[in-house]
């Protein structure tokens, strides 16, 4: 399942190897979570998106389905 890897990849653009400093993926987690993305750390970054793996992971799941069934009918 490579769709996490490339949501990752694009979400983090210009912040690769310091993921937690991106604007959009601390906006996601603002509005996914309540926190606020100001006081995001890299240490509450990780430990969110670990808390809330699986859940993650079933909305990227979904998003490629979607995706798949788009391409098959354009």
């Amino acid at each position: 399942m490579l769709a996490p890897l490339r949501f990752l990849w694009n979400a983090t653009r210009g912040h690769h190897l310091t993921p937690w400093r991106s604007p959009y993926l601390r906006w996601r987690i603002e509005t996914f979570s309540g926190k606020r993305a100001e006081t995001l750390t890299a240490a509450s970054v990780l430990g969110f998106l670990w808390v809330t793996r699986w859940e993650i992971l079933s909305f990227l799941a979904w998003t490629n389905r979607l995706e798949r069934e788009a391409r098959k009918r354009a």
